[in-house]
């Protein structure tokens, strides 16, 4: 009997592809299938990013600019959980994760530092930031006008994403209702005051890393972007303006084929999503998409392993059309990487989009049997469960009747069964395994930047206009009962010095903590 080899989202790969999917599209044209631009990576490459955050703001600018210095493109901040979840740095419920998992930042004067020498109208900025990405995106203004920046010119990204935080992440505050509305508040006023800013990464990057596979990354995704146009036209916003302000954020996993096919049915998906719903503007279709490899491919066994790994999964990225990508560092299952690690990281797409001929022409892959044939049952699948979401009255509903969760538990499960009884062969995990000693270049955050936070906290608090700053406090929770922008009022509260917590007690006092299913 004929071996059964099957894709990770259970797709059947036959022996031999001879019969070839038609492609009368070309690239740049709806839907966008084999790309968004007519020349893609010929005219100019994708943006080389490094997703880097630690510590304290003086740290992660020393990073910033080291990783500037080596010749990436635009930066990518991470946050530490506690300002991911709006909490000050000396808060109760701050202690032990202050710093740990990215940068802390408690106010405006945090993030000056952390943009110390930069120039925020000539880099690009991407802050993976939800629950409180209003925030942050008010302190990043802010300090764009400080610096004397046209706000018109200054570009980047904020995730925004928070419906993937209730199906997938957990690092949600708020309702999913109230955070809907914060989200569309953004759209709004990002279209009028910062028009270059992407509003939202919708991301399956979170998704996927949580345990779901390629078409379920794909499918939940697309139905989120889905329920944000949805949201974004219920409020009188033009998705002929908004929609060209959206972005996506996927995963790249090692099967090189069909991540490949997944890039490439998300062109098309969205492009048939965005036109159902009236936009009639390319651009306004167009799925404009960074990339991250996979962090949950990362292994703490034979370490440098990894490198391949995220070489292969580069490779995907690019050879699927990403906009934007970041490479994981090859220590990234022990610790925060290294500066070494981060920079063999940022060596790795430099040499594939320098040296490997990728970016000489469009779509290189476009064509193959396989990789058509690929792309169509992908994007199938992936119909079909957009389908039963629809059915059952969208993402927003689906996430609270717990089916989102529910089918990526499940992936999960398969997916670590099979690792466990041989299955799926992880190298270095359950086979060519050897004997290791432990790593000892690993990257530590020692607590006691909780305390230098902490004594910043005070000394900004005794120094600013409490009247003004609590007024302002006040305002934003009397606004938050009403249906204005809350974004203006924001962006004032932490030009007067309000910090994260702050503002995001203001808002839970009148909305409440949503706890889950």
């Amino acid at each position: 009997m004929e071996k059964k080899i099957s894709t990770d989202s259970g797709i059947v790969i036959q022996p031999l592809y001879t019969n070839p999917v038609p492609m009368e599209e070309m690239p740049g044209s709806f839907p966008f299938t084999r790309g968004i631009h007519a020349s893609m990576y010929r005219d100019k490459l994708w943006t080389m990013r490094q997703y880097a955050g630690f510590s304290t703001a003086e740290e992660s600018n020393k990073r910033y600019h080291y990783l500037l210095s080596q010749g990436v493109m635009g930066l990518s901040v991470a946050f530490d959980l506690p300002t991911q979840i709006g909490y000050d740095s000396d808060h109760a419920m701050a202690e032990g994760e202050v710093g740990k998992v990215g940068v802390a930042i408690d106010s405006i004067e945090d993030m000056e530092i952390l943009f110390s020498g930069i120039d925020l109208e000539k880099v690009s900025t991407s802050m993976t930031i939800n629950a409180t990405g209003f925030i942050l995106l008010a302190f990043y203004i802010a300090l764009a006008k400080k610096q004397g920046a046209d706000l018109k010119q200054i570009s980047g990204t904020i995730q925004n994403d928070i419906l993937k935080e209730y199906a997938a992440r957990g690092t949600f505050i708020y309702p999913p209702q109230p955070s809907m509305r914060l989200i569309t508040d953004i759209f709004d006023y990002c279209s009028r005051e910062v028009p270059k800013w992407n509003t939202i990464s919708i991301s399956g990057y979170h998704i996927r890393e949580a345990g779901a596979n390629a078409v379920q990354e794909l499918a939940f995704t697309l139905s989120n972007g889905k329920a944000y146009l949805k949201a974004a036209l219920e409020k009188g916003l033009d998705i002929n303006v908004f929609a060209k302000r959206l972005s996506f954020f996927f995963n790249a996993h090692n099967h090189l084929f069909e991540e490949v096919a997944k890039f490439r049915a998300a062109r098309n998906m969205w492009a048939h999503i965005t036109k159902a719903l009236g936009a009639t503007d390319p651009k306004a279709q167009m799925l404009r998409f960074h990339t991250q490899t996979g962090g949950s491919t990362l292994t703490a066994q034979q370490p440098h392993n990894n490198i391949v790994r995220v070489a292969v999964q580069t490779l995907a990225a690019t050879l699927g059309g990403t906009q934007s990508l970041h490479t994981n560092g090859y220590d990234e299952a022990i610790s925060l990487p290294t500066e070494a690690a981060a920079r063999i990281a940022l060596r790795t797409q430099q040499i594939i989009g320098y040296e490997s001929g990728i970016a000489d022409t469009v779509d290189p892959l476009a064509g193959s049997f396989y990789v058509e044939s690929l792309t169509k049952e992908v994007e199938t699948k992936a119909w079909q469960l957009i389908e039963k979401i629809d059915a059952m009255g969208g993402s927003v509903s689906a996430i609270e009747q717990g089916f989102i969760q529910d089918e990526i538990a499940r992936s999960a499960y398969q997916y670590q069964k099979e690792i466990e009884n041989g299955e799926k062969v992880i190298v270095g995990v359950n086979k060519f395994v050897v004997q290791e000693e432990p790593d000892g270049d690993v990257f530590r955050i020692d607590d006691s930047i909780r305390k230098v936070q902490s004594e910043k906290l005070a000394s900004l608090r005794a120094r600013r206009d409490n009247e003004k700053a609590h007024a302002l406090l006040t305002a934003l929770e009397a606004r938050a009962l009403t249906t204005e922008n809350l974004m203006p009022l924001v962006v004032e509260a932490v030009e007067n010095f309000c910090t994260l917590g702050e503002i995001a007690d203001a808002l839970r006092k009148v909305w409440g903590e949503y706890r889950g299913i």
